[in-house]
């Protein structure tokens, strides 16, 4: 097949979960695939469009600027999406220079099958009926869990309104898409109940094994860690409720107990626990997660809000480090709990469980194994691909890409 494959960003550095789930498909593909790919540049990353060829026959860099959540200019972004029909988490990311070329691309080349890799993307598509939108998460239960877990009657008012948006947009897209991939059977059953009738398929997430495989000897680290991308929101909330709300209660019994937040980007309000909470330990940016993984007794996955699957679950499963997870934290991921992972929305039952497996080695080496195997037998990113492969191939019935006509109403 040759594929034409728009996304968001280019994929080095890797530091997102989406940036990993689609580089881990998007290697396999393009052996087998001519692969082009169309993304916004980053001037911090200047090299990123060339390292593209480990994944793609060509890369196409756009010059799009998308504000940084800390900037006066998101400021007034964010307000400027109370008077748009676009939700705020897309619009920022509407780029007509990426349309056309898009547009230029589709009538100069033969694609069989083109991606759109995320929500977001979709208004840079011009034939979205005969292409694959690749969802990552139902954006919708993301805004609605913000917006019930808000402070102060303004913000969720914002949040709710934006959730509105979003809920109609992403039903607007879905319905309009050939095909959806999500991450999970429960995020497709999500987008019927929600959307109606459309035509998703699931594709599990994978993980690379052989990465991330523990090495003989492994130097400790925190006994708790949490690992992801601190400039998502989700992974903010969950943080900030596990140092207040959990680890005080496992410190009862284990006073010394130190917890390390693993992950890019980390906000103020991530930045003052470790320089307020003795034993919290905020990273910021590294270049290798493995040994902070490698290095805990236990991976927790504190997750109030979000969707889509956790990379974060899978990775320290093969890392082999037992997890304790919150129901939405493992949601969507096949998973066999107690045995695999432990599950706990409580905050008492979650540092329970904590403190079972830091504790009790045998439990802790018995949860790692079971989980390790599990991953080992069914999340190769080979695997993955293939499965992923398999929907775009099946895409003839939705026709061939058609040249691109005026923008629609998308």
């Amino acid at each position: 097949m040759k594929i034409l494959w728009a996304g968001p960003n280019f994929l080095h550095p890797t530091t997102k979960g989406g940036q990993i789930r689609t580089l881990g498909i998007l290697r396999q593909l393009s052996r087998r695939h001519e692969v082009h790919y169309v993304a916004f540049e980053d001037p911090a990353h200047p090299d990123a469009p060339e390292a593209a060829r480990e994944y793609c026959a060509r890369a196409y860099p756009i010059r799009h600027s998308v504000a940084d959540k800390r900037s006066l200019r998101f400021a007034f972004e964010a307000a400027g999406a109370l008077f748009s029909r676009l939700p705020l988490a897309v619009s920022r990311f509407e780029s007509p220079a990426l349309r056309r070329k898009v547009e230029e691309l589709l009538d100069r080349e033969s694609f069989d099958r083109m991606v759109v890799d995320f929500l977001a993307m979709a208004p840079s598509c011009p034939d979205l009926g005969r292409s694959v939108l690749f969802q990552h998460n139902v954006e919708t239960m993301i805004w609605r869990r913000r917006a019930e877990h808000a402070r102060g009657a303004l913000r969720k008012m914002y949040l709710d309104l934006q959730a509105r948006r979003m809920f109609e947009y992403e039903r607007e897209v879905c319905r309009a898409a050939g095909h959806i991939i999500v991450v999970s059977k429960a995020d497709a059953e999500l987008m019927h109940q929600m959307f109606g009738d459309v035509r998703v398929t699931e594709v599990p997430t994978g993980v690379d094994i052989e990465y991330f495989e523990r090495p003989a000897f492994v130097r400790p680290g925190a006994e708790l860690v949490f690992v992801g991308s601190m400039d998502w929101f989700p992974n903010v909330d969950g943080v900030l409720h596990f140092v207040q709300e959990v680890l005080p209660l496992i410190r009862r019994r284990r006073p010394e107990c130190k917890f390390a937040i693993v992950g890019r980007k980390p906000p103020e309000s991530i930045l003052k626990l470790g320089r307020t909470v003795p034993g919290v330990v905020v990273t910021g940016t590294v270049k290798d997660v493995r040994p902070y993984l490698w290095g805990a007794s236990v991976s927790v996955v504190p997750l109030r809000i979000g969707g889509g699957t956790r990379l974060k679950i899978y990775e320290s499963m093969a890392a082999g480090t037992p997890v304790v997870s919150t129901t939405v934290g493992a949601e969507g991921l096949e998973v066999h709990p107690p045995d695999d992972i432990r599950i706990a929305d409580d905050p008492r039952d979650f540092a329970a469980h904590c403190l079972d497996l830091l504790e009790d080695e045998r439990q802790r080496r018995q949860v790692a194994a079971r989980a390790w195997e599990m991953v080992r037998a069914n999340y190769s990113w080979e695997r993955v691909a293939e499965l992923f492969a398999r929907v775009l191939e099946r895409g003839g019935e939705m026709g061939p890409l058609a040249r691109p006509a005026a923008a629609g109403q998308l």
